[in-house]
């Protein structure tokens, strides 16, 4: 998942003072002009700076209502850079929260969040700016602008309406309230799931109940009990826990059936008891709709929809319905077939599986069917041989070049080594990107791939800053990004081995991160991930072919002892299973697809209701069949209720249909052809949203897309 952010050029603050023979910042969460110095950034400095930030963005906007005689630089331009040192600070912290979480960074968010928001809101709201705007945009000079400047000043235009600027004063008030209301209730969302998913654990000392499970799944456990002072190297425990890493491998190969329903029981306490989310939830969708009427429109899904290549609510709740029902009989006969191989292989009837056996006996017919077991590929799938091969692939592609920096974990005080990037925890990585050809830096990334109780769940790329090409005789300014994942950690003596879902989330979050680092965009605020939410896991969700193409894998998938490349025949098993379970794993993102939408398009016949029932009605036909359904997805859905996916969950599979189109074309020059990939780059890559997307598409494919390669991918349909 991609987290994009509107962002200007900081303006230069303060330093002051040497300490130990390291730089010590005044305003560490603001300044712009060194790479963030992690270990100064602490809640009381946040308290400082982001107010600070707040004062100034003030002062930059109230020069801007000033304006008599409008240019861009002193109008739009000078809007872009009035918040940029709010957005650089303020993102850092979040982004604490989300890989160091505490109880002092909450304190401090929660306090400073609607001082933020107020000001946020304050900016679209202002009818003196909002007049200035117009003006400016009415002028003469606006049509001598180049096309990206003048797309900018009307998507600028198009946020304030979208945001309230046309409101009268009245309901600009009601709608600034509600903004900090609705932040302020995603933020309790997002801490009630982290908060649940920490709060269970279970550890045993029977090796007995460990039948069936992977070697490295029981060493991760017995490796995680000791670092929380469970058991000893003589007498091992084991301990688990509602990370998705300790829970998939219980729920796909556990033969002890307690302990699988044990994990899956567990999983739904997500979000409930003193975590409960039910009344947030309807809270959040109360407001949304009030939210989405105060601008004149009917559902909320058309409010978040209207600019997206989806254009409303109804036209992306029709795109999954269509799915749906293209996928549904495959689906049934999918789970029908699970379902009889578990009676066959019992000896017993079963009318109905258990939802803690799905899983496992899908692993157990998949293995049958193709005398393939997918832990056979963890140990040729080293999380540092995965990462050079990825890289060796987009750098032939594209023109690059990655290098990896040395990096320092800091304690307070303690000075940066020569040569050496600071980063907030020992395990996270830095890299540069170089343009091979002029040599260009483009950007840099962090790193952090492996899960901590104090970082939230899943993977994500975010971007820290946003850079600039060179212009006016100035030197390229790089972008500043991450890449953050929960991914199975080095066990012992061995290193990272992931899973092949893994190596794809990998790969996935790279191409949000190439989005961000090869954006070549005059405007920040037009560049990188900031694009038609339907339209951004296009760059992501295209690398995910290069983990099946047998070329491509020969890149990376090595064993972590001999080194040897996967055996083909190997190789060849994993593609003859690529197809399996496709349709059920379709109808899981379509599932959430939809209750998204339905919630946001028919939100008044939701409201007020059980969560549950509400889940069981929407859901009816998108269920896996099974002998009880659990507490609903909706309770710990953080990508729609603190994560900015509402009304966007269609995306994925809107973007997966873009990505199984637009790699038909590498498919059939070369999935390693420079030309091929210096177009993606070109058309895609670098364009942000400097263009809408459907025209960018159309200038890589040369059409617009087929909607039937998915299904043809997917092997649903021929």
């Amino acid at each position: 998942m991609a987290s994009v952010e509107r962002n200007g050029l900081l303006p230069r603050l303060a330093r002051s003072g040497i300490m130990s023979g390291k730089m010590t910042l005044e305003h560490p969460f603001l300044d712009d002009t060194q790479l963030p110095a992690w270990s100064q950034l602490s809640p009381e400095k946040a308290r400082t700076d982001i107010r600070l930030a707040i004062e100034q963005a003030k002062a930059a906007v109230e020069a801007i209502c000033q304006v008599q005689e409008p240019t861009y630089a002193n109008t739009f331009d000078a809007l872009e850079n009035s918040s940029a040192a709010l957005m650089r600070g303020w993102q850092r912290l979040n982004h604490l929260r989300s890989v160091m979480d505490s109880p002092e960074l909450r304190e401090v968010i929660n306090e400073l969040m609607p001082e933020v928001v107020i000001y946020s809101s304050s900016v679209t709201l202002n009818p003196q700016l909002y007049a200035v705007l117009k003006n400016a945009a009415a002028q003469p000079w606006v049509q001598e602008l180049s096309p990206v400047k003048q797309r900018f000043i009307s998507e600028t235009l198009a946020d304030f309406r979208e945001s309230g600027a046309d409101l009268p004063e009245d309901k600009k008030a009601r709608y600034a309230e509600l903004s900090t209301e609705l932040a302020q209730l995603s933020q309790t969302f997002g801490e009630h799931v982290l908060d649940s998913t920490n709060a269970w654990e279970y550890v045993t000392a029977d090796e007995a109940e460990l039948a069936g499970l992977p070697e490295s799944a029981r060493e991760a456990a017995r490796q995680d009990a000791l670092s929380k002072g469970h058991g000893c190297e003589e007498a091992p425990q084991w301990r688990f826990t509602l990370q998705f890493t300790s829970v998939q491998p219980v729920l796909t190969f556990a033969e002890n059936a307690a302990l699988r329903e044990r994990v899956w029981r567990a999983m739904q306490t997500k979000g409930t008891g003193e975590f409960d989310n039910a009344p947030l939830i309807n809270q959040i969708l109360t407001l949304r709709a009030e939210k989405a009427a105060l601008l004149g429109y009917e559902r909320y899904s058309d409010y978040v929809t209207s600019r997206r290549m989806a254009g409303s609510g109804r036209n992306a709740l029709d795109f999954i319905n269509r799915l749906h029902e293209q996928v549904r009989p495959a689906f049934l006969e999918e789970q029908e077939a699970i379902r009889r191989f578990a009676e066959e292989q019992t000896g017993t009837a079963i009318p109905a599986l258990e939802p803690w056996s799905v899983g496992y006996w899908s692993e157990k017919r998949r293995k049958a069917l193709y005398d393939f077991d997918t832990e056979e590929l963890r140990p040729y799938y080293a999380m540092q041989n995965v990462l050079e091969g990825m890289f060796s692939i987009y750098a032939g592609l594209y023109g690059i070049r990655f290098t990896q920096r040395p990096t320092a974990c800091l304690q307070a005080g303690e000075e940066l080594p020569a040569g050496a990037v600071e980063v907030w925890h020992p395990e996270v990585l830095f890299y540069e990107v170089h343009d091979e050809e002029s040599g260009e830096h483009l950007g840099s990334f962090y790193a952090d791939w492996y899960p901590r109780d104090v970082k939230r769940a899943g993977a994500w790329m975010d971007a820290l800053s946003t850079g600039l090409p060179p212009m006016e005789g100035q030197p390229r300014i790089p972008h500043l990004a991450l890449m953050c994942g929960n991914m199975s950690r080095p066990v012992g003596d061995k290193p990272a081995l992931l899973s092949h879902y893994e190596v794809e989330t990998v790969f996935h979050e790279f191409g949000h991160l190439l989005h961000q680092v090869l954006s070549n965009v005059e405007v920040r605020s037009l560049s990188g991930c900031n694009v038609a939410w339907d339209f951004v896991e296009l760059p992501s969700q295209i690398n995910e072919n290069w983990t099946w193409e047998p070329e491509a894998i020969a890149r990376y998938a090595r064993h972590w002892q001999s080194s040897e490349l996967m055996p083909r025949s190997l190789m060849d098993k994993m593609l003859a299973a690529r197809n399996y379970g496709a349709a059920t794993f379709f109808m899981r993102q379509l599932c959430f697809g939809k209750i998204d939408l339905e919630l946001h398009t028919n939100t008044a016949a939701y409201l007020g209701r059980d969560v549950e029932e509400v889940d069981r009605e929407i859901l009816a036909d998108y269920r896996v069949p099974t002998t009880e359904q659990g507490n609903s997805v909706l309770r710990a859905f953080s990508h729609i209720f603190d994560g900015g996916y509402e009304s966007g969950y269609y995306s994925y599979k809107w973007a997966e249909v873009l990505d199984a189109d637009a790699f038909s074309r590498f498919a059939q020059e070369g999935i390693f052809n420079p030309a091929t990939g210096r177009d993606f780059r070109r058309c895609i890559l670098s364009q942000g949203n400097s263009r809408p997307a459907a025209e960018l598409y159309r200038d890589f494919m040369h059409r617009d897309p087929d909607t039937a390669a998915l299904l043809r991918r997917s092997g649903i349909e021929s």
